[in-house]
């Protein structure tokens, strides 16, 4: 960081350092589990700026997805999942059919510059550990 970097770049790299991280976690939960996410559903109140939908379907290399229930998704998913518990719901054909899409961004962002800027930003978090130590 520079003496010229003002709000809006420390804001920019925290919308970032969020998708870098959703990387980093949706890679681990992969390898984990062996299976391959095709799209990123996403939820909460981040999910309404736009920069920070396009910029992890970039760094992902897949859609990002947000629904047009945008807030208490899991409040909501809890009271799904009562309600099947006592039959409300007949099946999770009834749930998916509560669940509307409201934007998709697409990646589009080339390979190269995708793996440029993750290990730009891998570098960088490096660099602060040894600060810190």
């Amino acid at each position: 960081m520079t003496r010229y970097a003002n709000k809006g770049h420390i804001a920019r790299a925290a919308l970032e350092a969020t998708a870098f991280q959703t990387r980093d976690v949706l890679e681990a939960m992969e390898k984990d589990s062996d299976i391959t996410l095709d799209v990123l559903r996403t939820d909460g109140g981040m999910v309404n700026d736009d920069l920070l939908m396009q910029f992890p379907a970039d760094i992902l290399d897949r859609p990002v997805v947000r629904p047009v229930t945008k807030d208490a998704t899991t409040a909501l998913g809890a009271a799904y999942a009562a309600g099947l518990a006592v039959g409300y719901f007949k099946d999770l054909k009834d749930l998916r059919a509560n669940w509307a899409v409201d934007h998709t961004w697409k990646p589009n962002l080339n390979n190269g510059k995708r793996e440029e800027m993750y290990n730009l930003w891998k570098r960088a978090v490096s660099r602060s550990f040894d600060w810190v130590s």
